[in-house]
Order: structure tokens, then sequence, then C-alpha cells
């Protein structure tokens, strides 16, 4: 089984938030203690974060649930629950986030970039809270709100300063194996690799981080032979290293290979065409081609024209190096959190209200209780949700549709 995986589905889930209590002061002497119940403790929240430790996304392939902490409860005494650790999801940097539609969410291209995935729910207030000139003795308190939870689509685009991009077989997995530590799989047959491999090269004062590419064929860029989980390796590589087999399997010479490989980047993504490009002539020690202009003859074999092989790619990595500005440290990319009350008409004809003010009063409190019951009202009155009502035309026992809450409307 591979151990490299570059697509997966993760299940995030913030903490529950804590309930608050309902308790009142019981002392000697003290006829009528007033309310004295603490808050609970908000919930932990998911993050993820880049980490260059991290090669690939196999740790969620078999294991994709990720919770944090929930907050515990308030107690008497007015003390306060404590809240929930966060969770912190470690993924490759590369890593692009999607929601279930396809729709990107965050990018998480440098080193330490964080995102939230899943919020933590907000712990309820205490009965302590709710103290005021008109209710001297409240009996309700909030329970805590329920953690966010989503399915995300993860897919890693490999950080690499050189791909190796050319048909099967042409000698990409040899080429890295000798340059680099790499160990790929090798042999004489197309589509060796069916897995990105990385290596890293060190030359002089250059340190560069070289991707072994999946073999690319023509038509990649329609997806065939998996041309799209190939091709999307490519994207964030500075220096494409294209080689060109001398000997190929097919017959094809080097200036078809070369014209089908611009092509479909072309096709796939013309941005490609404008990163420098070292072109390099493949199994020279079996050549049965003419060198095209402008290739670097290489045998892998032999370790012919490997030196300044490697000195062109670092040359290249270095020049796009300076032309790139300075990372600014640390990225965290926050996702907006809608906020306000809108009111939309369903098919059934209801009134559905959305806003997470409105639902979390609705969702926290108990509405079998009386006084949480006429909290609730005066807390969505003083929202504007009866304005938003009437504003979206609700009129005498349409239905209301709040959270999980159902009722009829009436304009008192």
């Amino acid at each position: 089984m591979s151990d490299f995986v570059d697509e997966c589905g993760l299940n995030v889930r913030g903490g529950d938030g804590g309930a608050g209590c309902v308790s009142f002061r019981r002392e000697a002497h003290v006829a009528r203690g007033g309310p004295d119940g603490g808050d609970g403790g908000d919930g932990g929240d998911v993050w993820l974060v880049a980490d260059h430790n991290v090669a690939s996304l196999l740790a969620f392939r078999d294991h994709p649930h990720r919770r944090a902490e929930s907050g515990t409860h308030g107690s008497g005494k007015k003390r306060h629950g404590s809240r929930g650790t966060d969770q912190l999801v470690r993924v490759p940097v590369g890593t692009t986030v999607r929601d279930q539609d396809g729709s990107p969410l965050a990018d998480l291209s440098e080193h330490g970039a964080r995102w939230l995935a899943a919020r933590g729910g907000v712990g309820g207030r205490g009965n302590a809270r709710f103290l005021s000139n008109r209710r001297r003795a409240p009996s309700f308190a909030e329970q805590g709100e329920r953690g966010e939870e989503r399915w995300l689509r993860l897919e890693l685009r490999l950080v690499a300063d050189v791909a190796l991009v050319g048909f099967p077989n042409v000698g990409k997995s040899t080429l890295i194996s000798r340059i680099s530590a790499a160990k790929p799989k090798i042999a004489d047959y197309p589509f060796t690799t069916l897995e990105p491999n990385l290596g890293v090269v060190r030359l002089d004062d250059i340190e560069m981080v070289v991707a072994d590419i999946p073999g690319l064929i023509e038509g990649a860029a329609g997806g065939k032979g998996l041309g799209h989980q190939f091709l999307r390796h490519i994207e964030r590589a500075r220096v494409l290293a294209v080689l060109l087999d001398l000997a190929p399997y097919d017959d094809r010479p080097p200036d078809d290979q070369l014209d089908v490989l611009v092509r479909e980047l072309r096709a796939y993504r013309p941005a490609l065409l404008e990163r420098p490009r070292v072109l390099l002539a493949s199994k020279l020690d079996v050549a049965r081609y003419q060198i095209p202009d402008g290739a670097l003859a290489i045998s892998s074999v032999t370790g012919e024209g490997l030196d300044q092989a490697v000195g062109a790619m670092a040359e290249a990595v270095r020049r796009s190096r300076m032309t790139e500005p300075e990372p600014a440290g640390e990225v965290v990319i926050h996702r907006p959190a809608a906020e306000g009350i809108t009111v939309e008409r369903a098919d059934d004809g209801s009134f559905v209200v959305r806003g997470r003010a409105a639902a979390r009063a609705v969702a926290v409190n108990d509405l079998t209780n009386a006084d949480a019951l006429a909290y609730v009202q005066h807390r969505l009155d003083s929202l504007g949700v009866n304005r938003a009502l009437a504003r979206a035309g609700a009129t005498e026992g349409d239905t209301v549709v709040i959270g999980d809450l159902v009722f009829d409307y009436s304009p008192d």
C-alpha cells in the first residue's frame, strides 16, 4: 500500500461549550442568597496548520475524524468552566482546503500557515449573568453551544523548486536517484512512478527540492492517464526540468515529445509555460536521435552531463528565488463569520431566520422554563428578528423556523 496520499476527506468538529450553572448562594444568616451560577467554558477550535515535517495526507486516509476538546460546565459560587483545548491538525505544506462542493476555502502554501477549520461552541452563561432589577432570582441558565462540524476535502500540491516533467519511462526516477538521496522505484516499463517522489539536491551554496512527477502522456490535461492528479504537482514548482528521451520506447522523436508536453501544460494551465525551463536530453548512452537545440545531454546511468544539468537547474532556481518577495512570516487565514439576521422564504412558505446570534439564543435556552422563554423573546426582539419578519411579509399564523425551533408567528 502506498505511503503517499495527495487527496483525502477530513471531518472536523469543534468542542462543545460547557453548560452554565443554576445556583443560589447558601450562607448562614442569609435568607435569600442571590444567583451565583458560573459560566460554562468555550469549546476548543480545530485548526489546520501547514508543517514541512509532514510529507503526505496518509494520516487522514483511514482516520479522517479530528475533534477538539469540549469546555467544562460552570458550577456554584460563580466558578466558571475551563475552555477546551484546541486541536491542531498538521498537514503538508501545499495543502489546499475545499468544501464538499469543491469551492476553495484556504491555501496553506507556507510553513506555519494556519486556518480555522471548525469553531468551538460558546459556553453557556450561568444564572448569575441574568440578574437584573426585573429578574431578581433567575431560575435558568444557558446550555453550551455545540461545536461546528463539517466535512472538508484536502488536496496536496507539492512545493518543490524543480519539477521533472516528461513522458513515462524517460528516466526521471533514475535522474533523481543519481542527484539526490531519493530512492524511487525504477524499472524498464512505462508508469513505474505512480506517485511523486521528492529529493533534496545540494550544490555549493544552494539547496533545492526536486520532484519526480509521474509521466505525462498525450491527453493528460483532459484527465487521461490520471493526468490531473499528476499535473497539479507541477503548479507550485519554481523551475520545470523537461526531460526528452533520446531512445523512446514508442519511437517518438524528442522534438515531438516537447511539442506534446508544451501543449498539455498549456491546456492545463497556460501560466506554467512562463516558468523557467531547463531542457534535458536523457539516455545519451543509448541515443537513437539527435540532441535537440538548447538541450543538455545527460545519461543518468553513466553520469555523463549530470553536473552541468544540476548546475543549470540550480542557477534557474537561484534566479527564481531572487525575483520572489520575502515571506511575511506566519500566515494566518481566517474564514470570516457571517453576522446579522436574515429572513428567507422557504419552498413550503415558511420563514427561515438565519443568523448565529438568533440560532444560539434558541439553541442554548430551555424553552420549557417560563423565565428562559421570556428572556429568549426579549433577546430575539433586541436582535431585530421581529422587524425582519415583518419586512419579509410574515403575517399572523405563518410558520417561522429558527434553528430547531418551529412556531407560529404572531406580531405581538
